[in-house]
């Protein structure tokens, strides 16, 4: 007897999508029959890419793996979830202060969408460190985030800072 196809929703602001993120999507990707990236409006937060320009990226980056699938999402994430008919929701987490964060957002979601499981994976020690925000400052600053993004987003960064420069 096969099982159901299950998918899990992967949300983010992505403002860049960074190493980290795509290590967690591939993951994901070995756990899920599809998964959703779902990209964040960020209506509460101050982005450097458009949300049209995030889809984009996140579209490119995630064409070498056929069940994910790049959806815009605003306003509150069980609601999206259960749009998509989602029974998991991926969440990165890199140190302690980060769990103690997402455990409280796992047990609110809970409560909003019972039938609906949070799957935390840990970073990989190569991206321990790495936030968007992180990445967004440095490269800001003129340093090197060459490590921290792939090259599709490494161009994008240097091409938002050059007009933002001239």
């Amino acid at each position: 007897m096969s099982r159901p196809s299950l998918t899990a929703v992967y949300p983010g602001t992505f403002d860049p999508l960074t190493l980290g993120h795509e290590d967690l999507l591939r993951r994901s990707c070995r756990m899920f029959d599809r998964v959703v990236l779902a990209v964040a409006a960020a209506h509460h937060k101050r982005t450097l890419f458009s949300l049209d320009e995030r889809l984009a990226m996140a579209r490119e980056l995630a064409a070498p793996l056929p069940q994910v699938e790049v959806i815009a999402f605003s306003g509150l994430l069980s609601e999206f979830v259960l749009a998509q008919g989602g029974q998991a929701v991926v969440r990165g987490v890199r140190s302690n202060s980060d769990f103690e964060y997402e455990f409280q957002m796992a047990g609110m979601n809970r409560h909003l969408m019972p039938g609906v499981e949070t799957v935390f994976l840990s970073t990989s020690d190569a991206y321990q460190f790495v936030t968007g925000t992180f990445v967004r400052e440095i490269a800001q600053l003129g340093g090197d985030v060459s490590k921290f993004v792939s090259p599709l987003v490494l161009a994008r960064l240097q091409e938002r800072l050059a007009r933002k420069e001239g």
